[in-house]
């Protein structure tokens, strides 16, 4: 019968939180174990103190997950999108600086976004794949996956400057104004010839 319960307790802690916990057999051993050893390492009230003891494992696991997981996943998610959108003959020329002064700002905004957001969105948040190629703008999006909705564009415009040359323009747009504003992230020159097209 012990066994039974083991078993079906570790399977609905699994359940329940969505094998972001595996329990460790120690604390069922604990639990279930009705020797003097078990009953020794716990209070008058043992069950009290090791329902607390999961309790407290399991929020700290979960709020340290929570907090991080859409950022790590959204900062690795935009840097791979947009090497992809460079390709092997602009990724290799503007990756340095994009690293070093474009990307941090993509972090920033993306940051800035999410934390204004309510935390139910916040859990539907995805990024898109598959950034346009020719000469488009769009890197990715982060959207709200229940909704379809974009939250927040990220694009990169190509300009060419009279006598000065091709610059590469990296801005992103927010549902906030409908879109509509550029809010500049910064700039990289290219060069006087006419860049590659993006994905190539």
């Amino acid at each position: 019968m012990q066994k039974w319960i083991q078993k079906f307790l570790v399977a609905s802690v699994a359940v329940i939180t969505l094998g972001v916990i595996t329990p460790s057999h120690a604390i069922w051993e604990g639990i279930l174990d009705h020797n003097s050893n078990a009953k020794a390492q716990f209070s008058d009230n043992p069950t009290s103190q090791q329902t607390k003891y999961i309790e407290t494992q399991y929020e700290t696991v979960i709020s340290t997950e929570d907090e991080t997981s859409f950022e790590d996943y959204a900062f690795a998610a935009a840097k791979e999108q947009a090497y992809l959108k460079f390709g092997s003959r602009v990724g290799p020329q503007i990756s340095s600086e994009f690293d070093d002064v474009i990307f941090p700002k993509i972090q920033e905004a993306i940051e800035m976004t999410v934390q204004r957001l309510d935390d139910e969105t916040t859990k539907s948040l995805g990024i898109t794949e598959n950034p346009s190629g020719n000469y488009a703008e769009k890197i990715f999006h982060v959207f709200n996956t229940a909704s379809g909705q974009d939250l927040i564009r990220f694009h990169v415009r190509t300009e060419n400057r009279p006598f000065e040359g091709y610059y590469y323009n990296f801005h992103y747009h927010t549902y906030e104004d409908n879109f509509t504003a550029h809010n500049n992230l910064g700039e990289i020159y290219w060069s006087k010839n006419t860049p590659p097209k993006w994905l190539s």
